[in-house]
């Protein structure tokens, strides 16, 4: 993922709103050890759990004016939810690993260790990057999809996520993507990019807010960045498992060829329609049926990430 917009303001944190999601894979576990490392940066903290969805969003939107910053620990739907409440508020939010993608975290090139992310980020800066939001409601800061990420989520047992954090994702997405290319299954779509439309036959179609997921590891859209202003839309279009797997090998080298089996598309309002309505994820949060709506609100989210070095 390209470098995110810097609003060169250095982070001074005296008190801090920790909002904890203790159904997450470490929600609970770490919340000593965060309070700890950040007492030790001279950080009061007050800590709130959720217990229902919408909790988080609630909870920032309520405290977080009071407080020089806003951290969560759990997964990335507690920190969208955050993020949610905290768009008209000037409290950045640091995203503290605690849930089993981490795919924010990640992004943002912060520790997965909860104290030591912690730490780093009281030390660090504020960022603005672009959220989506979609309609008719919630948010987004990675991708939405609709295709072999929303079965990989579906073939992923709860019980794998808590002993093997993303690799249970990884296992469950290479088993869905072979299954998908054996028995050829695509869906077609209609997309609206900024007006202009576009029928498309596809295995997995996402809409990108960042270029690449786990570390860079895997390549989501070559050009796109989370402090452009825009989404891309990657339409990948393998017919069998042997172009399947070319596709796969794109994705881990970072390079695309121009051809019929990945297309890319960029703008600030995109919509995708599926005939019949299929399923779609949000950074890893299971949608219902129907239309992908997503517009881009540039900047809107205010982040901590850790300083150089």
């Amino acid at each position: 993922m390209g470098a995110l917009a810097l609003e060169n303001v250095a982070v001074v944190i005296r008190r801090a709103l920790v909002i904890v999601n203790p159904a997450s894979r470490r929600g609970d576990r770490d919340v000593p050890r965060v309070v700890a490392a950040l007492a030790r940066r001279g950080v009061a903290c007050e800590v709130r759990r959720t217990g229902a969805p919408g909790d988080a969003t609630r909870l920032a939107r309520e405290l977080a004016p009071d407080y020089d910053a806003l951290f969560t620990l759990g997964g990335d739907g507690t920190i969208m939810e955050a993020l949610a409440g905290a768009i008209d508020a000037s409290v950045p939010l640091g995203a503290l690993a605690g849930g089993t993608g981490n795919l924010l975290v990640r992004a943002l090139g912060i520790p997965r260790d909860p104290a030591r992310a912690a730490a780093a980020l009281c030390d660090g800066h504020v960022r603005a990057i672009d959220l989506v939001r979609l309609a008719p409601g919630g948010y987004f800061a990675v991708a939405a999809g609709i295709g072999i990420d929303v079965a990989m989520l579906e073939r992923t047992p709860a019980a794998g996520k808590r002993r093997w954090g993303v690799g249970a994702y990884v296992m469950a997405g290479a088993g869905a993507a072979i299954g998908v290319a054996v028995r050829r299954e695509t869906f077609r779509a209609h997309l609206d990019v900024d007006g202009a439309g576009y029928d498309v036959e596809a295995m997995s179609l996402l809409v990108a807010n960042v270029g690449t997921v786990l570390n860079g590891w895997i390549t989501l859209a070559p050009g796109a960045r989370a402090d452009d202003g825009v989404v891309d839309v990657a339409v990948y279009a393998p017919r069998n498992l042997p172009q399947a797997l070319r596709v796969a090998w794109r994705m881990l080298r970072g390079r695309f060829p121009d051809d019929a089996l990945t297309r890319f598309y960029r703008g600030r309002h995109v919509v995708v329609r599926t005939e019949p309505a299929r399923r779609a994820e949000a950074d890893g949060e299971l949608l219902a049926p129907g239309d992908l709506d997503a517009r881009v609100l540039p900047g809107a989210g205010r982040v901590l990430v850790p300083g150089p070095g």
